[in-house]
């Protein structure tokens, strides 16, 4: 294992854990949830999408599978928490976390899972995970 394997692969689990976290955390109080969003004008199905995307897509990138997609499908999540809600608190008390969590995600999506994962285990290529450098 390189450094920078071992850099990825522990960013991808902590990144992974966040979002477990948070999607657990909106799934245990979805009502409540659903109340914010209809404060900000979102539809209230999308507290539902939000919910499982953070929970199911901390799940694969926790695992290193289909780690492009729920990178990518995470990081818009994080661009609107920023821009919809954060922005006006500013950096510190405001998007700082959420800035951090967007720029890993990019990071993570554009190295691709890496070898110890189970799509690296599946394909053993070490890049995406599944195939070399496609969009998985």
């Amino acid at each position: 294992m390189n450094k920078r394997e071992l850099g990825m692969f522990i960013l991808r689990v902590v990144v992974g854990i966040v979002f477990i976290a948070h999607g657990w955390q909106k799934i245990g109080n979805i009502e409540g949830v659903i109340g914010f969003f209809d404060s900000l004008g979102f539809a209230p199905f999308l507290a539902y999408v939000v919910a499982y995307a953070e929970f199911l897509g901390g799940i694969a990138i926790l695992l290193g599978l289909y780690t492009r997609i729920a990178g990518y499908l995470l990081a818009v999540v994080m661009l609107v928490a920023i821009f919809k809600v954060k922005l006006s608190g500013g950096l510190l008390g405001g998007y700082e976390l959420d800035l951090v969590l967007l720029a890993s995600l990019l990071a993570i999506s554009w190295n691709g899972a890496g070898p110890y994962s189970v799509s690296g285990k599946m394909c053993g290529c070490g890049a995406c995970g599944m195939c070399g450098q496609k969009l998985v």
